[in-house]
């Protein structure tokens, strides 16, 4: 299996790009977002590679960070999402704001991904609560949930709990994951003095 590609950019398509490693060029289809931020045709380039291998097609797919890759792989995972709605979802989410939606219950942010829906990013929060890896990146310092984005399409409760905990003293790394610890347990319906008395719980063990 390919795992990770470095060569030249040779030619860029409108989802992918050809890659020319040592004579060879590999079509690599990545998310809109690492298109974007890839270098211009002749420049040096570096991808993570998942390699897809079916009985009638194999198909690389490229990615500028580990972390990206790994939640393609996890997102593939969850029932109706394929490989076209999982690029979709990183095309338009950074990893660390995927992570932030689904360990508050974010529906919004999610469904900003094309072909994603109100009940697949449902799904995708439902199967991926438990086995996102989203805290314990929120506490490496990968995941932040940024005040002017994740944070606005977050429900009222959850927003004024974190702000309050950041008020308090509390980075914004550990009020993001506290709270979402506290909504975990209190449930979504959980009001803002909830999610501040239990975040503060979980900040004190």
């Amino acid at each position: 299996m390919i795992g990770k590609l470095k060569g030249t950019v040779d030619s860029y398509g409108e989802d992918h790009l050809i890659l020319d490693v040592h004579g060879v060029g590999y079509q690599v289809y990545c998310p809109s977002r690492t298109l974007q931020t890839l270098p211009g045709t002749g420049e040096a380039a570096v991808l993570f590679i998942e390699t897809m291998v079916r009985e009638d097609l194999i198909r690389l797919y490229g990615f500028a960070a580990e972390a990206e890759r790994e939640w393609f792989r996890l997102l593939m995972t969850v029932q109706g999402v394929g490989a076209k709605v999982a690029l979709g979802v990183l095309g338009v989410l950074k990893a660390s704001e995927i992570a932030n939606a689904i360990a508050l219950g974010d529906k919004t942010t999610i469904s900003r991904a094309p072909g994603v829906g109100k009940r697949v990013a449902e799904r995708i929060i439902s199967e991926l609560k438990e086995k996102t890896p989203s805290l314990a990146i929120a506490e490496s310092g990968i995941s932040v949930l940024a005040p002017d984005e994740n944070a606005s399409s977050a429900p009222d409760s959850v927003r004024d709990a974190v702000s309050a905990l950041v008020n308090l003293g509390y980075s914004q790394i550990q009020a993001t994951n506290a709270v979402a610890k506290a909504l975990a347990s209190a449930g979504n319906g959980a009001g803002a003095e909830t999610l501040i008395r239990q975040g503060l719980k979980e900040l004190s063990t």
